[in-house]
């Protein structure tokens, strides 16, 4: 099928686009709604530089529509933003695992447009994500960090099945998601299968003592 992907440049968007393309999949679009306040209902806030590098390397037209970011409005924003593309393709692919807020209304959205929903991960148990993208050689590190348990030092730091197994024990001790689909953290990817490989210099910027960012300075 021709398909748009839900592009954030997170691990799982990347990760769902990856496994459509290996289903044979066409994928036409990257679709990003970027959203204006810090905090979105629905989306991502990813810096928009080093989106439009990732689509860069895949090769993939990306297309963002920015959103004020109102819960429930974004919605609409979302549903104007596919009718722009819906002549082009039969269906929309998320990285969604098991936020019901977000695939029940991207689902809706679907039906409305004739469109097929292709969700890869959904309801796939955090580790098992996290092994595939190990499996698939994914560089993926922290943008941004929302909860107890991770502390700064964990911004722009590559995870891999070392550091994993420590990111793994905060889980169980605090109590967030390893999948971070709860919103305790934000993530990008550096490289992936077909990717040459992305070099990022950052600072690593604190708002209080649970809510930490990347501030990308350059990107190579």
């Amino acid at each position: 099928m021709k398909l748009a992907c839900l592009f954030s440049g997170g691990k799982d968007s990347c990760l769902a686009l990856h496994l459509a393309i290996k289903e044979g999949h066409d994928i036409k679009y990257l679709l990003n709604v970027f959203p204006e306040n810090k905090d979105s209902w629905m989306f991502h806030k990813p810096d928009l530089r080093l989106l439009k590098r990732q689509a860069e390397e895949l090769g993939i037209e990306l297309i963002v529509k920015r959103s004020k970011g109102e819960e429930e409005k974004e919605l609409d924003d979302l549903k104007n933003f596919i009718l722009q593309v819906r002549d082009d393709i039969d269906g929309i692919v998320i990285g969604g695992i098991a936020s019901s807020y977000q695939g029940t209304r991207i689902k809706k959205i679907c039906d409305e447009l004739g469109l097929k929903l292709i969700a890869p991960l959904w309801n796939i148990p955090s580790e098992e994500i996290w092994k595939k993208l190990f499996d698939f050689r994914f560089e993926v590190v922290l943008t941004k960090i929302a909860c107890e348990g991770i502390g700064k030092e964990w911004i722009g730091r590559v995870i891999n099945e070392k550091n994993f197994k420590e990111l793994k024990r905060l889980s169980e001790k605090y109590k967030f998601r390893l999948d971070f689909e709860g919103g305790e953290a934000e993530t990008a990817v550096l490289r992936m299968p077909g990717w040459k490989g992305i070099k990022i210099n950052f600072n690593a910027v604190s708002e209080n003592k649970y809510r930490h960012f990347m501030k990308i300075k350059k990107i190579i």
